[in-house]
């Protein structure tokens, strides 16, 4: 399939890329060593409307389609993967199910003020002990008269100590694993949810995230997002985007990474003349600019496919274990083109290196992903 962008599509990824060159890019390393939620970077990306780029209007989104959700992810990557994680699960995971499942007054008082950026939404599904296994969530909800109770805890919680409301990844019934599973929505300030300290992480430094618990955390009966016993179903219809989406984050970066190695290439000068002339180094930037074009045939087809209402859950396996591995060796490369500048605070190319970490656990780990792909090829 050939990949084709409007005139819509480019003009959008030049005001993103616009933004990003002018507000995003300068200010990534400040955010990556401060760590501190960048209020100013989410304020603007409402005020532009990214929030909302894949929702309709009826709940003030723009209903501008997939294929420019990944164009958007795919440059605010470029600039900072922390600000493209922020957007992510805005835009995508803590406001999905509260858009499909939600009442008119979750759209009114939560959904609606997310897209504006006036509140801030979470995901909590992983788990200590659970993360790609959903049968193992040890986190409870038991029915009591006409409310919820949860009990358990959640960790690497993108958002959490800044969110305002969480959805929430429960078994009802521990026995029926996968199948006990549902969504619920828990608001900031909810007696027995509390919020743990910010983890220090690798990379994505300029992101918080933390752990969640429920201590007899009681909700409305109305804060179940979707029917019982639908919860692994309801998650598998939003999964194609996210990998999608995350091949686009990757692809991002591996763009920001063959730029900064590329432009160093051909002003760093060794025996007389640039590194670029080299065939060593040749070969290093001819091999990243095949993993960014075959990313980007990879990514884009696949949300054209979404886009068009296709469910093409293989294929997105594949979009996001090709685009977000090629985005680790893209890193990898660029910091052996800079060689002991690569392992400099000052060049932000060790950013790239540690980022591009995240990309593989976020949407499925490679190896799972690899399962998947394998499943859909031997059941044709």
């Amino acid at each position: 399939m050939a990949i084709e962008f409007s005139e819509e599509h480019t003009l959008f990824r030049q005001n993103v890329a616009n933004f990003v060159q002018r507000e995003v890019a300068p200010r990534a390393d400040e955010q990556d060593q401060s760590g501190a939620f960048p209020w100013d970077w989410f304020k603007r990306c409402a005020e532009l409307g990214y929030f909302g780029v894949r929702y309709p209007e009826s709940v003030g989104g723009s209903d501008g389609g997939f294929v420019a959700y990944c164009i958007m992810a795919e440059e605010i990557a470029r600039g900072s993967m922390s600000l493209g994680l922020i957007i992510s699960m805005q835009s995508m995971m803590a406001t999905d199910f509260v858009f499909r499942f939600g009442n008119d007054d979750h759209h009114r008082r939560l959904l609606k003020p997310a897209l504006q950026g006036e509140k801030v939404g979470a995901f909590a599904l992983t788990e200590p002990d659970a993360g790609s296994d959903l049968g193992g969530v040890r986190t409870t909800v038991a029915e009591d008269g006409d409310q919820f109770v949860l009990n358990g805890s959640k960790l690497w919680i993108t958002n959490s100590q800044v969110a305002d409301f969480f959805t929430v990844l429960a078994s009802r019934d521990r026995a029926k694993g996968v199948k006990g599973v549902d969504f619920f929505l828990v608001e900031k300030g909810t007696p027995g949810l509390t919020i743990g300290k910010d983890i220090k992480k690798l990379g994505t430094c300029g992101s918080v995230c933390g752990e969640v618990s429920f201590d007899d955390c009681r909700i409305p009966r109305t804060n179940a997002l979707g029917t019982s016993g639908t919860g692994a179903k309801n998650l598998k219809e939003m999964l194609a985007q996210i990998r999608v989406m995350t091949g686009a984050l990757g692809l991002g970066l591996s763009r920001a990474a063959y730029d900064a190695a590329r432009g160093y290439a051909k002003e760093r000068q060794a025996f007389g003349r640039p590194i670029a002339k080299f065939q060593a180094i040749q070969h290093k930037l001819a091999e990243m600019a095949l993993d960014i074009h075959a990313s980007k045939l990879l990514v884009y087809d696949t949300a054209a496919r979404i886009e068009a209402g296709e469910r093409p859950m293989t294929e997105s396996a594949m979009a996001k274990l090709f685009a977000t591995e090629a985005a680790n060796r893209c890193a990898d490369q660029a910091t052996r083109i800079f060689a002991s500048y690569g392992f400099a605070m000052e060049y932000p190319v060790q950013r790239f290196f540690r980022d591009a970490r995240f990309l593989l656990l976020g949407g499925g780990t490679s190896e799972l992903l690899k399962n998947i792909i394998a499943a859909g090829e031997l059941a044709k």
